[in-house]
């Protein structure tokens, strides 16, 4: 018997994750931002409470570029969740289990995720 040379299980080469599986652990990696993000929130309200220097410092911080960045990511994580979220209560409802629908709707919650996320900071910006 000839020795072939092969992986002993599907490699990451070989291996395309199913959107299904990307996005259960990205609702799950959301819930974490979520739970993080929330913290920064706290952090924002205990600065309006302690008083107008470090509520300035808290909102210099908040307004640079990577605090924008922090607060579009848990904006984005909080519509996925959401998204997300609607989801899994139709399928609690026993709607939405053939493979066809189930990646269409983990598409749609993705790709609804970043265009609310997107339309909100235009809505918020247009707001000031």
């Amino acid at each position: 018997m000839a020795n072939v040379e092969r992986p002993l299980s599907p490699h990451l080469q070989v291996y395309r994750w199913p959107v299904t599986m990307a996005s259960s652990i990205l609702h799950r990696v959301t819930g974490v931002g979520l739970g993080l993000g929330t913290l920064v929130l706290t952090w924002w309200l205990v600065a309006a409470a302690a008083g107008p220097e470090y509520y300035a410092y808290v909102q210099m911080v908040l307004g640079s570029w990577l605090g924008r960045l922090i607060l579009f990511g848990f904006t984005w994580a909080l519509f996925y969740h959401l998204l997300n979220g609607i989801r899994h209560l139709a399928w609690d409802a026993g709607y939405g289990y053939s493979i066809p629908v189930a990646n269409r709707s983990a598409w749609l919650a993705i790709v609804g995720s970043v265009v609310l996320a997107v339309l909100a900071w235009i809505v918020a910006y247009a707001w000031k």
